[in-house]
This record gives C-alpha cells, sequence and structure tokens, in this order.
C-alpha cells in the first residue's frame, strides 16, 4: 500500500473519488431518493418547471415546508410560453421518511438465454430478488408533486428519472471492463509470452479489429439487433458484442508488457524449475501488469458512458420509458424545449461531463501514485 499515501496528497484524484461515491450511492439508493415514480405521468403536468416550495400558505399562516398542486395554463402563441395555474387553496405537505409507490431494493434482473417451445429466448430473470419497501426519503401525498427539477413532455419526475438513469448510466461502463479486460489481458499475455505463429496470428487479429471505426460498428448492431427486445437487453447485448472486439488495443499494451517482463529474471528461474508457461503466465508476469491495468481501467470506463449516451440520443440505445442520462438527452434535439425548459437538459449533461471527469481524476491519480515516474 505504498501508494496510498501518494493517492491521499492527490486532491483531484480525492474529488474525483468523492464525487463517484456520490453517484454511485445516488444509483444505489435511486427509488429511495425518488420522490415520484420515474416511469408515470402526473396527469396535466407535461413539462414543468422545478416545483417552488413555499413555508407559509396564501394568508401568511406558517405550515412548514408544502407545496401547492400545479398544471400548466393555455399557451400563449405569440411568445410560446404557458403561464402556470397554481391552487393555493390545496397546501400538500412535504414528508420526509414517508410513503410512496412501491420498489424493491438492490434487485437485480439480467437478459439471460431461456430455451422454450419456439426456441431460446432472451428474458429478464431475476438474480437478486432485493428488498421490499415503499419509503421515500421525501414525497407527497395529495394533488400536489415535489418536482425539484420539473417534469419531461411526459410529465414524469425529471429528478426521479435522472436518478434512474444513473443506474444504467454509471454501470454500462463497469459491464464493459468487466468483459473487455480479462479477454485483453489475457491474450495479450499469452501473445507476448508465447510469441511465435500464436504472435503473429493473435496479433493480425489484433489490427485487424482496432480498424472498425468503433460509432459505425455501434451504430450497424443496434440496427441488426432482433425486435422485442427491452431497450436494458439491446444495450446490454451491444456493450457485451462491442467489448469483445475493444479489447485489442488492450492486448497489444500487455503483449508489449509482457515481451520485457519474461526476461526477467525470476521469470527464468520459474522455467528453470520446470513451471508450465500458462502458470508462468498466470502467476508471475500477468501480476506484474496489474498497474496499467488498474489505471487503463478507470480511463476506459468513461468511455463506455460516452457510447451510452451518444447511442441513447440518437435513439439506438435505451429507449422509453427507461431512462437513462442519454435519452434524457434527447428532448435537447428539440429547439423550444431547450430554450424554455432548460432544466431538462442541463442536469443530465453535467452529470456525464462530471462522472466522466471525475473518473480521469481518479486514473490519473492512480498513474501518479502507482507510476513513480510520474509521482509528485
Amino acid at each position: 500500500m505504498r501508494w496510498w499515501p501518494s493517492l491521499r496528497r492527490n486532491t483531484l484524484a480525492r474529488w474525483g473519488a468523492l464525487l463517484l461515491f456520490i453517484l454511485y450511492l445516488g444509483a444505489l439508493g435511486s427509488d429511495f431518493l425518488s420522490p415520484s415514480d420515474p416511469l408515470v405521468g402526473q396527469v396535466n403536468g407535461a413539462l414543468l418547471p422545478p416545483t417552488r416550495i413555499y413555508w407559509r400558505d396564501a394568508a401568511g399562516r406558517w405550515l412548514g415546508p408544502h407545496v401547492y398542486p400545479t398544471t400548466q395554463g393555455p399557451l400563449n402563441l405569440e411568445t410560446g410560453e404557458q403561464a402556470l395555474i397554481v391552487d393555493r387553496s390545496d397546501p400538500v405537505a412535504i414528508q420526509f421518511l414517508a410513503r410512496g409507490y412501491a420498489y424493491r431494493w438492490l434487485a437485480l434482473s439480467l437478459p439471460l438465454p431461456v430455451w422454450t417451445a419456439q426456441g431460446v429466448e432472451i428474458k429478464d430473470l431475476p438474480v437478486i430478488p432485493g428488498i421490499a419497501s415503499d419509503r421515500h426519503l421525501f414525497t407527497t401525498a395529495g394533488r400536489g408533486y415535489l418536482n425539484l427539477l420539473g417534469t419531461d413532455d411526459q410529465g414524469r419526475d425529471q429528478w426521479s428519472r435522472l436518478l434512474l438513469g444513473s443506474r444504467i448510466s454509471l454501470s454500462i461502463g463497469l459491464v464493459g471492463i468487466v468483459i473487455t479486460f480479462p479477454l485483453g489481458v489475457f491474450l495479450g499475455g499469452l501473445s507476448g509470452y508465447l510469441g511465435g505463429w500464436v504472435d503473429s496470428l493473435l496479433m493480425r487479429l489484433v489490427e485487424v479489429l482496432m480498424t472498425i471505426p468503433s460509432v459505425y460498428l455501434l451504430v450497424a448492431l443496434a440496427a441488426v439487433l432482433p425486435p422485442g427486445l427491452t431497450s436494458p437487453q439491446r444495450f446490454l447485448l451491444i456493450v457485451l458484442i462491442t467489448s469483445l472486439v475493444n479489447w485489442a488495443g488492450l492486448a497489444r499494451v500487455i503483449r508489449g508488457q509482457v515481451l520485457s517482463i519474461k526476461e526477467q529474471t525470476f521469470v527464468q528461474a520459474a522455467q528453470a524449475m520446470g513451471a508450465s508457461p500458462l502458470a508462468i503466465l498466470r502467476r508471475h508476469v500477468l501480476p506484474q501488469t496489474a498497474t496499467y491495468v488498474v489505471i487503463a481501467a478507470t480511463l476506459t470506463v468513461p468511455s463506455f458512458i460516452v457510447a451510452e449516451s451518444v447511442l441513447s440520443l440518437i435513439g439506438l440505445g435505451i429507449e422509453q420509458p427507461d431512462a437513462s442520462w442519454g435519452n434524457m438527452l434527447s428532448l435537447a434535439t428539440n429547439a423550444s424545449i431547450l430554450i424554455l425548459q432548460p432544466w431538462l437538459v442541463w442536469p443530465p449533461a453535467l452529470l456525464i461531463v462530471l462522472a466522466v471527469l471525475a473518473f480521469n481524476l481518479v486514473g490519473d491519480g492512480l498513474r501518479d501514485a502507482l507510476d513513480p515516474r510520474h509521482s509528485p
């Protein structure tokens, strides 16, 4: 743990780690932190601005934090704006740790192949049942809703959808590196250690894969996937396929490191003692590449987050009513919403920027701490 003091002294890395902790904490507790069901719209509540919180009623009497039922008024054809209609006769208290819509905390379902009479089908199967609950940090009961970031064009609470979308946008990178890195590290290490025709064959394959433009590949994959898949199923399949392609760059770097490491004395000693090539590769060579792998993993996650955002933005990733930061940004393609309802666009855009920046700051901090040549 010699790298830990150096990492702790890196202020930017600490801020990046703190930001990632907050983001992932919000993703894990998204249902608990959501005052409204993110998949259900409010009646006559489309495109509402952030809810104003009141403390006194219309007569000036103290009621504590509360809201009022709010709807959009008639459209002004000249200005394109809509006046808000606030019913001050029906105050609705903001309740803390109160009951709301039901959910299952930490539940996990994965798209897995299932053999049916019609053949193999991909279905969402529960892997972790989760804990049933209906408690929320804050919510309202009655006709009034607390929309911290307003509502979207379907009347759904933007704050709740932002938290729901974080679960997909933040987990997609972790899924990607879990698939990409073991494959890239093993094949790169195998190529560098064995050499000969194995090295030539794998490196030619790497060169072919690295010539495939990733953006066009993602668009092509999204277009040819079978219909009927849910958006999480489709995007998980896209991540799975692209991860099986994106290991090439990592394998090339690992191969170069293994070519240097296998000439070290401890590797030659293991060979002299009769250890098998795979045992030497697994126990002595690949662990020496751990520093680079850890750093590269933290710097690769942002690319998956951006890929999800781009695909969902153009309608090829997560689709409505499911939420992700990318498809929430799709409203930015409407110029009137971009001008009149900016609260619908800037929160998901800001979270994407912050998540990518945080991963890069942590990755740079790990590089400085683990590599003595970059130590401050």
